[in-house]
């Protein structure tokens, strides 16, 4: 065996302390002489530690991917198989240390994974928020999903209102997404004896708010209903029809409150209360009954706004499809925010465009016949027990009339010559007392045919709008005035101011700095 320093063995036995100093002298010399210059021992070495290095380190699998890419597919598939498919080189012995590491790591990947699929799956966002059915009770799960009850629990959550898509990155963008939160949308329903209403508005300003979605549709509710007491088999589909393309609607949204109601037809009909009972089964929706002084004082908030800043007395009536509601306001000099704080006497009349006109019927209306209508509804305010409206008559500029209902809509359409209906030119205008029996007596000239031709009128309201005439007449006699102004909104306006109101939107609006709303005119469709 030869030394590559000294050429030698070393003794077996050892070597004098003499010869070990020479040895050692003769060593450092020779390493003093090849300084600088490598030899074939460190070359040797310097290519096995390279070797050692390399054995050391993740080497590449066959298809050339490193080994940062498959601890990133690793990663994404939650570490558990990436562990098992790692190459042999990868699990030499000097590199224990390193693949502990790596599989600690896909530990932690493949915890978190699970976690983020467990947190997912009720269709929460980061911030954890809760969906929109646990605001409110008025909605819920039809019977007909209701046979899934044993579903997950994010099934549930869709069939109230659709999940929102999750975004990415919300953890990390507290800000943005305190920008982006829902709005405060309200909605109201109002199913009435022949008309449903749906109506999403946002507020805005002060006592003001923007409709971001609505609906309307003619279901003759109360078709029926004053020979036999009862809600027709064909109304009441008609209606439940409608009020699944409401509750489709609301579903869509993110609605902060809501309030849903009937009216007339539901409160008299020996079966209101089962049909309301189907309604919740087959829409989900769940509809209250509310009284007359209920609807009175909603039809006067939903117009308080039009009410002339001179005007020191109001008559507001709303003629309905089964009933129809009149207030008396008296507005002094303190005046409130809330216009229904200053009625002094309301009363609800039994009788509505529907139910007058299957009594009398309304296709073929003769002068005789509309007298007739109009002396029946007139009995029925003499038992009004109310005084004379301070200001009443018709050249008073301190008292005028309010009418929102289809009738005083279509007279103002008429009387505009509209080639279609526009609510945004029929709202708030005003009518002298002359233009409104010029347009009755223009729409008794017309027959049956005439009437539907009349794109303000159509075939749906044919038979309606004379009946109406006649209850607007009989009004119009017990208190005469100069002029009306025409309101296109009514309950479903008043029980959104109300619950705006309640809520104060309107006080955190102005305590905003420098929120301006869109809009600035009052309610919008």
């Amino acid at each position: 065996m030869s030394d590559p320093d000294s050429g030698s063995a070393p003794q077996a036995n050892g070597a004098s302390a003499v010869e070990r100093r020479k040895d050692k002298s003769s060593r450092r010399a020779k390493r003093k002489r090849g300084h600088g210059r490598p030899n074939a021992h460190s070359a040797e070495a310097s290519q096995a530690g390279k070797s050692s290095q390399a054995a050391m380190r993740p080497v590449e699998d066959e298809a050339g991917s490193p080994a940062k890419k498959r601890k990133r597919r690793r990663r994404a598939r939650g570490g558990a198989q990436g562990d098992a498919q790692s190459s042999p080189q990868t699990q030499h012995p000097s590199s224990t240390t390193e693949h502990r590491t790596a599989a600690d790591h896909g530990h932690r990947s493949s915890h978190k994974s699970g976690k983020n699929r467990r947190k997912h799956r009720s269709k929460r966002g980061l911030q954890g928020r809760p969906l929109a059915h646990e605001k409110t009770a008025q909605f819920v799960a039809p019977t007909s999903t209701l046979a899934n009850a044993q579903a997950p629990a994010h099934d549930d959550h869709r069939q109230v209102r659709q999940s929102q898509p999750r975004r990415e990155g919300q953890g990390q963008h507290h800000h943005a997404e305190a920008d982006s939160r829902p709005l405060d949308l309200y909605a109201a329903l109002d199913l009435g004896t022949n008309n449903c209403r749906l109506l999403i508005a946002q507020p805005t300003r002060p006592g003001q708010f923007r409709v971001v979605d609505a609906f309307s549709r003619i279901v003759r509710l109360g078709e029926g209903l004053g020979a036999s007491g009862r809600l027709s088999g064909d109304a009441m589909d008609r209606a439940v029809e409608a009020l699944r393309i409401c509750a489709a609607k609301l579903k869509t949204r993110e609605i902060r409150r809501m309030r849903l109601i009937a009216t007339e037809a539901c409160r008299a009909a020996d079966n209101g209360e089962a049909f309301l009972e189907r309604v919740t089964a087959e829409t989900g929706l769940q509809l209250e009954i509310i009284d007359r002084e209920t609807e009175a004082r909603l039809a006067v908030s939903g117009c308080s706004s039009l009410v002339g800043p001179e005007a020191r007395s109001v008559v507001l009536f709303d003629i309905g499809g089964g009933s129809s509601e009149i207030a008396v306001i008296r507005i002094g000099e303190n005046r409130s925010s809330r216009l229904a704080n200053h009625i002094t006497h309301w009363t609800s009349l039994p009788v509505g465009v529907v139910t007058l006109s299957e009594r009398h019927g309304g296709r073929d209306v003769t002068p005789e016949l509309f007298e007739t209508m109009v002396c029946e509804v007139q009995r029925m305010l003499e038992r009004f027990d109310c005084p004379p409206v301070q200001g009443a008559a018709r050249d008073s500029a301190d008292f005028h009339l309010i009418g929102t209902s289809g009738t005083v809509t279509t007279l103002a359409g008429v009387h505009l010559d509209l080639p279609r209906y526009d609510r945004r030119r029929v709202d708030g205008v005003w009518l002298s007392d002359d233009e409104v029996s010029a347009m009755q007596a223009k729409l008794l000239s017309w027959d049956f045919a005439g009437r539907a031709a009349n794109p303000c009128i159509g075939p749906d309201r044919a038979d309606l709008v004379l009946a109406g005439c006649a209850i607007l007449e009989a009004i119009r006699r017990r208190w005469p005035s100069p002029r009306m102004r025409v309101a296109d909104r009514g309950l479903r306006e008043g029980l959104l101011t109300d619950m705006m109101a309640d809520d104060g939107v309107w006080r955190r609006g102005r305590s905003r700095r420098g929120h301006r709303p869109r809009d600035t005119k009052g309610p919008q469709t």
